[in-house]
């Protein structure tokens, strides 16, 4: 969709470049309506949040989300929702996400749990 947006964080210099060709944390957003409301047409599905074990407690995380909240926010803003591992729930909530239904098994990837928000919009160009 080209309404889509990805976002990574990789090392900055002085980093040496073969660290710098390496990826910290990504995530993806796009528009699609969450399953407990499938004809919603300003639904967004927050996709592929990862962040490399060893950067975590840095920001990076973060940083990505926020990148991605405002690229919704600037495309007309609407429902956000994810299905957030159990781990991580603490960025979401920080974010501004609440939990949906109770924890869930992913196979071979561990406990989720559906975290969503509602993302305002903003006046102006998209911003990705």
């Amino acid at each position: 969709d080209p309404r889509a947006a990805h976002a990574a964080a990789w090392p900055a210099p002085p980093a040496p470049a073969v660290d710098r060709a390496v990826v910290l944390a990504v995530g993806v957003v796009l528009p699609e309506a969450p399953p407990w409301e499938a004809n919603r047409l300003d639904g967004w599905r927050l996709r592929g949040m990862a962040t490399r074990e060893t950067a975590r407690g840095r920001g990076l995380g973060t940083a990505v989300l926020d990148l991605l909240i405002a690229h919704v926010s600037s495309h007309g803003g609407g429902l956000l929702w994810c299905n957030a591992r159990t781990p991580a729930l603490h960025l979401y909530q920080r974010a501004g996400f609440v939990p949906r239904g109770e924890v869930f098994e992913i196979p071979e990837i561990g406990p989720h749990r559906i975290m969503w928000r509602t993302v305002p919009a903003t006046p102006g160009p998209p911003f990705l």
